[in-house]
C-alpha cells in the first residue's frame, strides 16, 4: 500500500488524467442520454466537458492556466445555453487547487468565481416555479461548495507555507550548529596548539642549554655535567606531565576517571622561575598587592605569558641577559611587566610573526590575552633588552 501511494505522488499529473478521464466519459454518457438534444447542443455539451475535465487531468502542472480555461468554459456556457453537466464538477476542483499551489491572483479570482457560479447559474437555468426565496436558497446552498472548497485549499497552503518555515529554521538552526560546532573545533585546536607550544618551547629549550652546558663542562667540571644532566631529566618529566595533561584533555569524556596534572596558575610561578634561574638566566621575581582568587583562564594565561617571555629571553637575550618579572595586583586586574636587558628579538617577530614559525609565541600570547579580555603590549626597550606588558581583568574564580 506505501508503494503504491508513492508512486501516486511521484506520478500527480497520472493520476488527475485518470480522474479527467473518468470524468469525461461520465459527462459524455450524460450528454449522449439527452436525446432530445441537437446536434451542435452535444458537440458543445461534449467540448465543454473535454475542456473541463482537460483542466482536471493538467490542474497541478499549471493551476492558473487551468483556471482561467475553467473560467472560460464557465462563461461559454452561460452564453451559449449549455447545460450543466458532471464536468462541471471540475470547477470545484480548480477553485481547491489554485487556493492551495497557485498564484495569489488566481487564489482570488478563484474565490470570486465560485462565489459567482451558482447564482449565475441559478439566474440562467432558473425554473419557472422558483420563487425569490426558493431561487435566493438554492444559490446559497450550492455557493457553499465552492467557498468550502477554497478554504480548504487556503488552509492547505498556508499549512505548508509554516511547514516549509519551519524545516528551513531547522535547517538554518542545524547549519549554526554546525558551524558553532567548526567553530568551537577550532577554537579547542588552537588552544591546544598553544598549549603544546608553550609547554615544548619552554621545556625544550631549558633542556638543551642544559644539555649544550653538560658538553662544555663535562672533562672539566663533571659534577657541573651531572647537575645539568638532572636538570635535563626534571625538566623532562615536568614536559611529559604537562603533554599527559594535554592528552587527558583531548581524552576526556564525562564518565573519565583519570586524574592529570591540574592547570599552572600564578602559585606555579616560583617554582617556574626557579627551574628558569637552574637553568642558567638569573630572574628577579616581585608581586605587589594583594593576591586574590583568579579565574582558571586568567591563571593560566599569566603562567603562560611569564613562561613565554622569559623562553624568549633565553633564546635571543645572550649569554649575558637578565630578567625581571614584576606582577601588581590592581584594583580591577593584573598588571604584568616581564623584561629583559639582552640583546632583544628582532623586530619582525614583535609585530608580524616572523617567517617558519618564529614568533608564534607571542601570537599565541596575544590570543590568550584577547580571550581573557586582558591587553598586551611587547617591543623593545629603551636601552636595549625586551619588554613585555599585560593586563589581565581580575575575576573570582569560579
Amino acid at each position: 500500500m506505501q508503494r503504491l501511494y508513492d508512486f501516486f505522488r511521484r506520478h500527480p499529473t497520472g493520476v488527475d488524467t485518470f480522474w479527467g478521464v473518468i470524468l469525461f466519459a461520465v459527462s459524455a454518457l450524460e450528454v449522449m442520454q439527452h436525446t432530445p438534444f441537437t446536434g451542435r447542443e452535444r458537440l458543445l455539451d461534449l467540448l465543454a466537458a473535454f475542456a473541463l475535465s482537460l483542466a482536471v487531468a493538467l490542474r497541478r502542472r499549471r493551476p492558473e492556466r487551468m483556471l482561467l480555461l475553467t473560467v472560460a468554459v464557465g462563461a461559454g456556457q452561460l452564453a451559449a445555453d449549455v447545460q450543466i453537466s458532471p464536468a462541471d464538477f471540475a470547477m470545484l476542483v480548480i477553485v481547491y487547487t489554485v487556493a492551495s499551489t497557485g498564484a495569489r491572483w488566481a487564489s482570488l479570482l478563484a474565490l470570486v468565481g465560485g462565489l459567482c457560479a451558482a447564482p449565475l447559474a441559478q439566474w440562467r437555468w432558473h425554473s419557472s416555479f422558483d420563487t425569490g426565496w426558493t431561487w435566493l436558497i438554492q444559490a446559497v446552498f450550492l455557493t457553499i461548495p465552492f467557498a468550502l472548497a477554497w478554504v480548504i485549499g487556503d488552509s492547505l497552503r498556508t499549512r505548508r507555507a509554516y511547514y516549509a518555515q519551519l524545516e528551513e529554521r531547522a535547517e538554518r538552526l542545524q547549519r549554526e550548529r554546525e558551524a558553532q560546532s567548526k567553530a568551537a573545533v577550532a577554537a579547542e585546536r588552537a588552544r591546544i596548539a598553544r598549549e603544546l607550544h608553550d609547554v615544548v618551547a619552554h621545556n625544550v629549550s631549558v633542556m638543551v642549554v642544559q644539555a649544550d652546558g653538560a658538553a662544555y663542562v663535562l672533562d672539566s667540571s663533571p659534577e657541573q655535567a651531572k647537575q645539568a644532566l638532572g636538570t635535563i631529566s626534571q625538566t623532562g618529566r615536568l614536559a611529559l606531565a604537562e603533554m599527559r595533561r594535554l592528552l587527558g584533555l583531548l581524552r576526556a569524556s564525562d564518565d573519565s576517571g583519570g586524574e592529570y596534572v591540574p592547570q599552572p596558575g600564578v602559585d606555579q610561578l616560583g617554582d617556574l622561575i626557579e627551574q628558569v634561574r637552574g637553568a642558567g638566566l638569573p630572574v628577579d621575581f616581585a608581586v605587589d598587592g594583594s593576591p586574590r582568587p583568579l579565574s582558571s583562564g586568567v591563571e593560566l594565561t599569566a603562567y603562560r605569558i611569564v613562561q613565554e617571555a622569559l623562553t624568549n629571553t633565553r633564546k635571543h637575550g645572550g649569554p649575558c641577559a637578565r630578567a625581571t618579572v614584576h606582577l601588581t595586583y590592581a584594583e580591577s586586574e593584573l598588571q604584568m611587566l616581564i623584561e629583559d636587558d639582552g640583546r632583544g628579538s628582532q623586530h619582525e617577530l614583535y609585530e608580524d610573526g616572523g617567517a617558519d614559525g618564529l614568533g608564534q609565541g607571542l601570537i599565541g600570547m596575544r590570543e590568550r590575552i584577547t580571550m581573557v579580555g586582558g591587553t598586551l603590549d611587547t617591543g623593545p626597550r629603551p636601552g636595549g633588552g625586551f619588554r613585555i606588558s599585560a593586563a589581565l581583568p581580575l575575576k573570582p574564580a569560579r
